[in-house]
């Protein structure tokens, strides 16, 4: 057939230039599809026709396009006569081909039905296998095919599938008859059952299908065929399907394909087989044919786990112990023909297939080809491997690594082995917010997880939820579990930059801090009891399970292996070298002490771009020096706390800007909400009672005084220093004694200073005139100057729409997109949690009733919300560069480390991106990627 223009360009014309009725063969005749086509014909359907133009043995067909699939949901579910009209030609070039009959008593056609999204979905949706038998049909089969057992065992696949997936039946009730007529016989295997225990396991089964039907089961297989077409649509929104686009992020509107395909019976005896493998090992990446294999079986059969299925490899078989069972043995000349398939499959794809087949009386079908899922690791060497080989770039390469992945191998992992054992002690899942393996005591308190650390014990900190003040246990603990808060809560924000394990938000835990135990589903374990949490599913088990340190942490961060000497190691690097040769953002990170630093730097950080001063305050001790300052009535107390805050400030940032050696530093101002800093318990306000000379009592006026409402929009950022501008003078002096020290011994600092909160101009003019004081007082005192910028974090909506004004008295913007989120959605981040989840999730529909209703598609705490805060951030950048035109613009908040924003910073214009120090390898790979794709 001639291809229109339609055909050709089909990916870059509107969908409604596009016939939906349309099907598109594959085959012997292949029409007009192509692998290009996947957003047309699906993933499958444009494979199976690339795969039968290139000479690949694949069974004829014909695919549905998923413009039907969107077609029929919006127009009632209900196949429309044209597209009958061309299902029903389909057939019938499909028997021309096939030299059968769809529907023949003596000759039948018979077909397996399968889905097809653009994206690859494994499992989600449905497929019929065998359509086309009848009570008829079978007897004429099994004559054709002198076969009786393969037709019948056919039919009664065919019955239990069109049972479960077009008539929404439930398949365990017909399963049950085949097993109860299997235990009848005092047989195992369903390949053990004879012709006669098939054919009334066949009748039962209809009879079955009749009575919970209310229909006798269907004789006429054009019947069947559309049945079985809608029930393939209507399989895009079954629940399962729904939760796996949301967790994909896939467009309800693509829709799926339908595949139509001639049967291939792997179930026609001993000479027969069916069977799923991967062009390369999927979990190591190893350039080594992995996959299992059936004899006398159908697809569903090995991917189900009714049967232990077989390596297809001799080298897999003897690794376990299977000598001489597999297929590289029993097919050997099958097998060579398979592997000649997978090498043209892979270097025509270039890329790691995954292929299922079936071989009918010695004779070889490819059913299916895709790209491999794969693991992380797996995921690193293939593209380096594949570079190396020369079947693809390295653009190509770096494409087809996820940022997770990265992340994935850095990771403390647990042993599979080791976790399946411990199965029994699975108590549930909360939130993977902090990914990695963490095992330890329970600690429930930050001072018992300090105390467990001190002993040498590892320990997890188990929190309802966690503040400012817990940063102490959380850095002694191994991870961190909480019963409240999200993925962006404060706990996860400093789980990831430190590294640290981390699942929030297991609703139902309960924390009983005065019997000192935990709570969950009705098992209780005590403080001091072993738990482990796993941070990249969200797991926790009330067990010990041994965990151990990624190779790079080993290599890069603890540099206690040679990383030349891991092939984990030297591919890392390799991925990495390539990434920064074409990414264009540049990389800092979020880190507030030395330690932190260097672990960014070992990962490839090209300086902060922000140093929390409030963190620095997180030790008891300096706490009090800051309720000292905030709350002291008596001068000579304020001034002699200031003094000390000054002076461990300054060793701090000493620290800091020596390890930086010449990288940029952006350090934000003080910015904490007050009461967070403020005492609480009776201990600390009798402690700072005293270190300010008055009585209980007075300090609780004093705290009454400085109580609000709503702390997180009140007296925090730069009001802090407007209204305290000794804390200003205080930091200020800090930062800029440390730079002068360095420089005068050689190592460059030009310290960034930024000023947080700002709403308005005037705040940025205030402070900027106050820092700038501070600076030539204290140059005039040392007699030496050093260079130093002054800027603002734009995290405010005012401050965004207002850019242009603020930015004639700024020399860099950065975004604080935490709270910029938080202000511009009216949502709390510590609160969100509540409500998110299910918004994003579905809720209640309130025309239909069902839980479909999508109301939120993301978190917006660790995605950016591009279309509302990232038009504010667009809205920022322009104002800023329109007034300095070489503004320095980057993001400091947690939307530094998520690849979907860091594209969007990339497209924006920023400079730099800003993330938690583990999160730097993910950040650098995902800039990448965005220069490459923009």
């Amino acid at each position: 057939m001639m291809k229109t223009q339609v055909q050709t360009d089909i990916n870059t014309v509107a969908e409604t230039e596009i016939n939906p009725f349309r099907v598109y063969h594959f085959g012997k005749i292949n029409n007009d599809g192509n692998a290009s086509m996947k957003n047309l014909l699906g993933g499958k359907g444009a494979n199976l026709a690339e795969m039968a133009s290139i000479g690949i043995p694949v069974p004829p067909g014909f695919t549905i396009p998923t413009t039907m699939c969107t077609f029929y949901n919006e127009q009632g579910r209900v196949l429309p006569t044209d597209l009958k009209t061309e299902v029903d030609q389909a057939v019938r070039l499909m028997e021309e081909q096939m030299g059968t009959e769809f529907g023949s008593e003596a000759n039948p056609l018979l077909v397996s039905v399968r889905s097809g999204a653009r994206v690859s979905m494994p499992g989600m949706m449905d497929t019929v296998l065998n359509l086309g038998l009848t009570d008829l049909a079978v007897q004429g089969l099994a004559a054709k095919t002198n076969n009786a057992r393969m037709a019948y065992d056919s039919y009664r696949r065919f019955i239990v599938m069109y049972a479960d997936v077009v008539k929404g039946l439930n398949g365990e009730d017909f399963e049950h008859i085949i097993e109860a007529n299997k235990a009848k016989a005092g047989i195992e295997q369903d390949t053990e059952l004879s012709v006669d225990q098939l054919k009334e396991i066949c009748l039962e089964l209809k009879e079955l299908y009749a009575k919970l039907s209310g229909e006798a089961f269907p004789q006429k297989p054009q019947d069947q065929l559309y049945a079985a077409i809608e029930a393939v649509f209507d399989s895009w929104n079954t629940d399962r399907a729904v939760l796996y686009r949301k967790i994909q992020n896939i467009p309800s509107d693509w829709g799926t394909a339908v595949n139509v395909q001639a049967m291939a019976f792997g179930n026609k005896g001993e000479t027969s087989a069916t069977g799923v493998a991967f062009t390369r090992n999927p979990s190591t990446g190893e350039k080594k044919y992995f996959g299992e294999y059936l004899i006398n079986a159908q697809g569903e059969d090995v991917v189900a786990g009714v049967r232990t299925p077989l390596p297809i490899s001799a080298e897999s078989a003897k690794a376990k112990d299977l000598q001489g069972q597999s297929m590289e043995e029993l097919m050997p000349e099958t097998y060579i023909e398979l592997t000649q398939v997978f090498e043209t499959l892979e270097k025509h794809y270039t890329d790691m297939q995954d292929v299922e087949f079936t071989v009918e009386e010695e004779k070889l079908y490819i059913l299916q080809t895709r790209d491999g899922k794969r693991s992380g690791f797996a995921q690193v060497k293939i593209a380096v491997d594949m570079v190396k080989e020369g079947l693809v770039d390295e653009k190509t390469a770096l494409g087809r690594i996820e940022p997770a992945s990265i992340e994935q191998m850095l990771s403390p992992i647990f042993n599979a082995d080791d976790k399946v054992k411990a199965k029994d002690k699975l108590m549930g899942a909360g939130l993977n917010a902090g990914p990695g393996a963490a095992s330890g005591i329970v600690a429930l308190s930050a001072t018992k997880a300090e105390w467990y650390k001190k002993q040498g014990f590892p320990c997890v900190l188990v929190r309802t939820d966690t503040s400012p003040s817990d940063f102490g246990g959380m850095m002694a603990a191994e991870g961190v579990l909480t019963v409240r808060g999200g993925a962006t809560s404060h706990a996860a924000v400093v789980a990831r930059q430190f590294g640290k394990p981390c699942v929030c938000g297991l609703t139902g835990l309960v924390v009983d801090e005065e019997l000192k135990t935990i709570t969950y589903k009705g098992e209780t374990i005590k403080e001091g009891d072993n738990i482990s949490i796993d941070g990249s599913t969200g797991e926790v088990f009330f067990c010990k399970i041994e965990t151990s340190p990624s190779e790079i942490s080993q290599a890069f961060i603890d540099k206690c292996i040679d990383p030349n000497q891991s092939e984990v190691c030297r591919h890392y690097q390799q991925i990495m070298a390539w990434a920064d040769k074409y990414r264009t953002l540049q990389i800092r990170t979020n880190a507030d002490t030395a330690r932190d630093l260097n672990v960014a730097l070992s990962l490839g950080a090209e300086g902060i771009g922000l140093a929390r001063v409030e963190h620095m305050f997180s030790s008891d001790d300096r706490l009090l020096l800051l309720r000292q300052v905030m709350l002291a009535k008596d001068e000579e107390i304020k001034n002699l706390a200031l003094s000390h805050i000054e002076h461990f400030l300054k060793e701090d940032f000493t620290a800091v800007f020596k390890t930086l050696d010449g990288r940029p530093a952006t350090v934000r101002l003080l910015d904490p909400p007050m009461h967070e800093f403020m005492p609480h318990n009776d201990g600390d306000k009798a402690k700072t009672a005293k270190a300010l000379k008055v009585s209980e009592d007075d300090l609780t006026a004093s705290l009454g005084d400085m109580a609000e409402h709503n702390p997180m929009l009140g007296f925090r950022g730069c009001r802090l220093g407007i209204l305290k501008p000794e804390l200003t003078r205080v930091q200020v002096r800090a930062i800029l004694e440390a730079a002068l020290e360095l420089n005068s011994a050689l190592v460059p600092c030009k310290p960034e200073i930024m000023v947080p909160i700002i709403m308005h101009e005037n705040e940025l003019i205030h402070q900027r005139m106050l820092i700038d004081k501070v600076a030539e007082e204290l140059f005039a005192e040392l007699n030496a100057r050093v260079d130093y910028s002054v800027g603002t974090m734009i995290e405010l909506p005012r401050a965004a729409l207002q850019a242009g004004e603020i930015a004639k008295h700024a020399d860099f913007f950065s975004f604080g997109t935490n709270d910029l989120t938080q202000t511009t959605l009216g949502i709390s981040r510590d609160d969100a949690n509540h409500f998110l989840p299910t918004y994003k999730n579905g809720v209640s529909d309130p025309m239909t009733g069902t839980g479909n209703f999508e109301v939120y598609p993301d978190d917006p705490f660790q995605t950016l919300d591009q279309s509302g805060v990232g038009q504010l951030v667009q809205v920022g950048v322009k104002g800023g560069r329109d007034t300095s035109e070489n503004l320095k613009i980057g993001i400091c908040g947690e939307h530094g480390g998520d690849p979907a924003s860091i594209d969007f910073f990339h497209r924006t214009g920023l400079n730099y991106v800003s993330c938690s120090p583990y999160r730097v390898p993910v950040a650098r790979l995902s800039a990448a990627l965005s220069a490459i794709r923009n």
